[in-house]
């Protein structure tokens, strides 16, 4: 099974950016983790910090992978056209926020993403992404 890990604008920041929030581990030595742990997955990740390829990416998942574990930054938010992408494809999305976005900021509180995905975690920090794999392997 091929799945992509999707990452959104400022998410090359984890383990850096507000560690308060996010956490303090960068996702490249989580990630190896993860690979480690679903050796029996092809886990393949992507990360911008522009709307248009993040499109872009999302239109080629279609063709190339059997899920996407998707969390979108604050494009979750703000991006009608990154929803339409997703609405778009055939590819299960995941959608993932590590931090519990209805404990925070109302602009937060909105994820325009979530009703064209078939999940979404939150809250659970880098642990979400564990689950949405599990989720998938359960799932084949």
């Amino acid at each position: 099974m091929r799945i992509l890990i999707l990452h959104g604008p400022n998410l090359n920041l984890l383990g850096k950016r507000q560690p308060d929030i996010y956490g303090y581990e960068n996702f490249e030595s989580f990630l190896e983790y993860l690979r480690k742990s679903f050796s029996n997955f092809k886990i393949e990740y992507a990360q911008s910090n522009h709307e248009g390829d993040l499109i872009d990416i999302i239109h080629q998942s279609e063709e190339t992978f059997d899920g996407v574990i998707f969390n979108a930054g604050g494009y979750s938010h703000t991006s009608v056209a990154i929803a339409d992408a997703v609405a778009s494809v055939k590819t299960p999305f995941i959608g993932i926020h590590i931090s519990n976005i209805y404990a925070r900021e109302q602009e937060r509180h909105i994820d325009l993403l979530a009703k064209y995905c078939i999940g979404t975690i939150t809250g659970l920090g880098l642990k979400g992404y564990e689950l949405a794999l599990r989720f998938f392997a359960e799932k084949q």
